[in-house]
């Protein structure tokens, strides 16, 4: 079984920037597809990002396209959310995920069904 453990949230002003880390253990983590959301007070569970366990194919939520940017490195066993020019509207904690790369293919998963482990979350508090 897969650990996520995810660091790096913390309060910023608008317009700025923090770099989100999910450590990964337990498992290889290059057999899993890594995804992002996020969850506002008083909403659901939101996808963010997601990248491939290969790291080539990349997709976004339209709500950060362009503003923030996955990644990961398989020999250190970690991923990332760079989040640049944040919003108040960002504010949510931030939840890192692993997806098998054994379950059955689909191009973007985008809900939390899609995924098999979860982080315990960061936050994220953005002031305007």
């Amino acid at each position: 079984q897969a650990q996520l453990v995810e660091s790096g949230g913390g309060l910023v002003q608008a317009g700025g920037s923090l770099r989100l880390s999910c450590a990964a253990s337990g498992r290889t983590f290059s057999g899993y597809a890594t995804g992002w959301f996020r969850q506002a007070p008083g909403k659901e569970r939101e996808f963010v990002a997601f990248v491939t366990w290969r790291g080539a194919f990349t997709y976004y939520a339209d709500s950060v396209q362009g503003r923030f940017t996955i990644s990961r490195d398989n020999a250190k066993n970690t991923a990332w959310l760079q989040m640049n020019s944040l919003k108040p509207e960002d504010t949510a904690v931030y939840y890192c995920a692993a997806r098998s790369t054994s379950r059955a293919v689909v191009i973007t998963p985008t809900l939390p069904s899609d995924y098999d482990y979860w982080g315990q979350g960061t936050q994220v508090t953005v002031s305007s």
